[in-house]
């Protein structure tokens, strides 16, 4: 039987209507950005032709795999939405994203993922700082590879390049300020303790929004794991007679708080004010709407691999911050608006 003829990049650069280096620098994830377009077209021009790169060739002859290694908490919401934002500004920078979740904080999976990632050589690793501890990401560190964290604030320099990190802190300042001015007499933070430094930096904002803008407002902080937010809800309005505004620590949280205020025929928003963070669909489908804080997924991840890039490139990030922070939006709906 003949073997089938080998497509070349050259038969691909002709089908495609472009030169054969920049043929060269889209299927072999080059670093060199190409516009949306072209890389459709290259992808299009070798997918027709029955192109196939040779993956080990390719790496062996650069020392580059063109992969790099995400490692989130979970898969779901925020998360799921960050990892395909990140893929996205991965590709166009050249190179691949192999997405894992660390399995709800599960430290065997988080070093089994991570053991593949160094097998398979990953230029970088992008890693959310709920996903990872200090000294099982200093063994990857310790291997060459260079690491940028999303939502990670205060890690050593030694461990990672730089971060790339959400405004919590500034948004629930903001949401103190909010309902403060709506006329809430008492202002409450429902946590999270599990989520640790998000948690942290959430709170961080919360009272530095209620020495900022309190006064005299009564101010609590209960954290919602295991909590009966009926039974919550009715021992807080028993004890405050005016309106009474709620921080809750994302929109899941404020799903529950609304739902059990709606069962209880607690009037939203006079008696009751409520603010979430992540502006999640459940925000704004739920009745009346969740005030929230929209997450700019596009400039967090832009930024996260701009500064992976920057290391890989041996660029120096003249002027430029080892943590950035990315400030969030507000979207005000029914359950603050008067």
């Amino acid at each position: 039987m003949t073997k089938p003829k080998q497509v070349t990049i050259v038969e691909v650069a002709e089908a495609a209507g472009v030169s054969i280096a920049t043929v060269s620098n889209v299927l072999n994830r080059g670093g060199i950005r190409s516009s949306k377009e072209t890389i459709r077209k290259v992808e299009l021009a070798a997918e027709q032709l029955g192109y196939r790169r040779n993956t080990m060739a390719a790496g062996l002859s650069s020392s580059k795999t063109y992969e790099i290694g995400l490692i989130i908490p979970a898969l779901g919401s925020y998360y799921g939405q960050l990892a395909e934002h990140l893929q996205i500004e991965a590709h166009h920078a050249g190179y691949h994203l192999s997405v894992f979740s660390s399995g709800g904080f599960d430290p065997d999976i988080e070093r089994r993922h991570l053991e593949v990632l160094l097998q398979r050589r990953v230029d970088g690793l992008i890693c959310h700082g709920l996903a990872m501890g200090f000294e099982t990401t200093r063994s990857i560190v310790n291997s060459g590879t260079p690491l940028v964290l999303i939502n990670g604030w205060g890690w050593p320099a030694d461990i990672a390049t730089g971060a790339v990190n959400l405004g919590f802190a500034g948004a629930c300042l903001q949401s103190v300020k909010v309902l403060a001015e709506h006329g809430c007499e008492a202002i409450c933070y429902l946590g999270s303790k599990r989520s640790k430094v998000i948690d942290e930096q959430r709170l961080i904002g919360f009272n530095a929004g209620i020495a900022q803008f309190g006064g005299s407002i009564y101010h609590e902080i209960v954290d919602t794991m295991g909590l009966d937010i009926e039974a919550y809800l009715s021992d807080l309005l028993q004890r405050q007679a005016k309106p009474v505004g709620i921080v809750a620590f994302d929109d899941h949280v404020a799903l529950r708080v609304l739902s059990a205020a709606n069962k209880m025929h607690i009037d939203i928003p006079s008696r009751l004010r409520l603010i979430g963070i992540n502006n999640d669909y459940i925000a704004k489908e739920s009745y009346p709407g969740i005030s929230s804080w929209d997450i700019p997924y596009d400039d967090q991840a832009q930024m996260a691999i701009h500064k992976l890039m920057q290391k890989l490139g041996n660029k120096a990030e003249t002027g430029e911050e080892r943590e950035i922070e990315v400030p969030l939006t507000f979207i005000e709906r029914g359950t603050t608006k008067l």
